[in-house]
């Protein structure tokens, strides 16, 4: 017996014509009971729809398709309920809400991490982090735990932080180190030296292991570069306390280093014999590229290149241009730039291709010496070899030629940055502004602080008072003044003594009201000059007979 299909058609009258009032209500009725399941939209209004076409009552029509025999029977008892069609709509929802809503199965740990991910604020990240532990069946894993400490943690939000790590105390789910490796580095950046070594102490009772050497590692290497030296030995020495640590060659190294940034060579050296004397580890290139620039920084330039040949030709290891940058470096600060670019020639021939700090090292020393013109040599060098001189190589030459007085120079080399699509930041402009007005070219100056904003270079507190300074040193007094109005039209207050002394250069100069006018716009923006130069100004707009503006300037001194 064939089963039939019900759709909305527009030939109702049709089919009653085919078939007797009484089978015509027989024939919807077993449509209905063999074929509910695949009735389009909500089976639970196709019901009412269904009576309603029976009485007349509905306008849509019906008819039929045939379909399959096999068709599974579903009885009209199993239809679910739905509420009446008076309902109120369901209030509007976030996303992240309709997600939270949902049967638990559908929540995924991956669907919690990008919510997280992609929220701004920590306080509602936090908050979706506990919604999920809400949910029937759901358990948080080490990567949720993860990605809410790290939102935390970089937020700064240190005492949410404590307290998800507290309830990690009581989580049966594994952890891994790299959490707390993750929370170490962001401790580290905001230097709180102690709150890495908590991380690191809070790895035994969370992770339920016994921290790795690259946890230690990493630990004591940030406590290092921190210069926290005394919490560096004292890290090291409960370590092989307390985990009867046995050092491998990157705790070695970052020993070494220790030592070197303390200036300390020989016990560098001491531990460069312990590695050797150890069944685990022996110096590699790393270690010998720390001693060599400790060696450098101290002074000790030939004893360098004999720790150099030693490495190269005793124990075959290849420098690279790490190692050759500490070279290059100590000898350009030591004056001898000359040794500096025979090391780099050196260099290239055995095969190390020279990178843009080489480049630069070299390039800053030459400029340090006077040397300009074989700066510039080395810049052209350095485009030859196909590298592109970034920000920091630029404004190290610029800065020199402005120094020399070759700011006209300077400014090609502005160009040609800009030429290359390498953006001038606002140490560079300042520079630039330095030079023009140790050249007394303030005309230039200004028009450049008044330009620069509008063609979208910000220009910070400096870049203002680089200017001020000159031409209140060369009492260039109205265009000071011209200055320090468009200052305080940008919300860059001066320095306090550039201010003072400007004021009473003002009064001297028998410009009172100019004094007062700007006296004014910096009380308006909380700058308040000393006693003594309101003592002065007060004193000489007396002297003036203009004693209305000296009971105003009383009025502003006793609020």
């Amino acid at each position: 017996m064939a089963a039939y299909k019900i759709f909305k058609v527009s030939h109702r009258r049709s089919l009653e014509g085919l078939l007797a009032p009484g089978h015509f209500m027989m024939f919807v009725l077993i449509m209905f009971a063999t074929s509910l399941n695949d009735i389009i939209g909500d089976p639970v209004i196709y019901a009412d729809d269904i009576m309603n076409a029976v009485s007349g009552k509905s306008r849509r029509l019906l008819y039929v398709e045939p379909l399959s025999s096999s068709a599974k029977f579903i009885s009209p008892l199993q239809n679910p309920k739905v509420a009446p069609d008076g309902v109120d709509a369901p209030s509007e929802a976030t996303a992240t809400q309709t997600v939270f809503t949902r049967k638990s199965k559908y929540i995924s740990h991956e669907s919690v991490i990008n919510f997280i991910k992609r929220e701004k604020s920590p306080e509602d990240a936090l908050e979706i982090f506990n919604k999920a532990s809400a949910q029937s069946g759901f358990q948080h894993n080490n990567s949720t735990y993860g990605i809410i400490l790290h939102k935390l943690a970089q937020c700064k939000k240190y005492q949410a932080l404590d307290g998800v790590l507290h309830r990690m105390t009581y989580e049966t789910c594994r952890f891994h180190e790299g959490i707390f490796l993750n929370l170490m580095n962001h401790f580290s950046k905001a230097s709180k030296h102690e709150r890495v070594l908590e991380m690191f102490h809070s790895i035994l009772p969370i992770v339920r292991s016994q921290p790795s050497l690259k946890a230690i590692s990493a630990c004591l290497n940030l406590l290092v570069d921190a210069n926290e030296t005394d919490l560096a030995r004292k890290f090291l020495l409960s370590t092989q306390k307390d985990f009867h640590l046995k050092p491998n060659t990157c705790i070695f190294n970052i020993v070494i280093k220790h030592h070197c940034k303390k200036g300390d060579i020989e016990s560098a050296f001491v531990v460069m014999k312990e590695m050797e004397k150890s069944e685990v580890s022996a110096p590699n290139l790393i270690t010998y590229s720390t001693v060599i620039d400790g060696l450098c920084a101290s002074g000790r330039l030939e004893d360098a290149i004999q720790l150099f040949e030693e490495m190269v030709s005793k124990h075959q290891i290849v420098p690279d241009a790490l190692t050759y940058n500490a070279l290059i470096n100590g000898f350009c600060r030591g004056q001898k730039t000359d040794r500096a670019k025979k090391i780099m020639e050196f260099m290239k021939k055995n095969g190390c291709n020279p990178n843009i700090f080489n480049y630069s090292s070299l390039m800053n020393g030459y400029c340090k010496d006077g040397k300009l013109e074989e700066a510039k040599g080395v810049l052209n060098e350095m485009k030859a070899a196909g590298l592109s001189p970034d920000t920091v190589v630029y404004t190290t030459l610029i800065n020199w030629l402005c120094r020399s007085s070759k700011t006209n120079e300077a400014i090609e080399l502005l160009k040609e940055m800009k030429e290359n699509e390498c953006k001038a930041d606002e140490v560079t402009f300042n520079v630039i502004l330095g030079g023009l007005c140790r050249e007394h070219r303030y005309i230039e100056a200004l028009n450049m602080l008044e330009r620069l904003p509008n063609d979208g270079v910000y220009l910070n507190k400096a870049s203002y008072r680089i200017v001020l300074n000159s031409l209140c040193k060369e009492r260039e007094l109205e265009k000071a003044v011209d200055l320090l109005a468009l200052m305080l039209h940008r919300d860059f207050v001066p320095h306090v003594g550039t201010s003072n002394e400007l004021l009473v250069s003002l009064c001297n100069a028998g410009k009172v009201n100019d004094a007062v006018r700007l006296l004014f716009g910096l009380v308006q923006r909380g700058l308040k000059p000393d006693p003594l130069t309101w003592s002065v100004l007060i004193d000489l707009i007396c002297r003036e007979r203009k004693l209305l503006l000296a009971f105003e300037l009383l009025d502003e001194l006793l609020k």
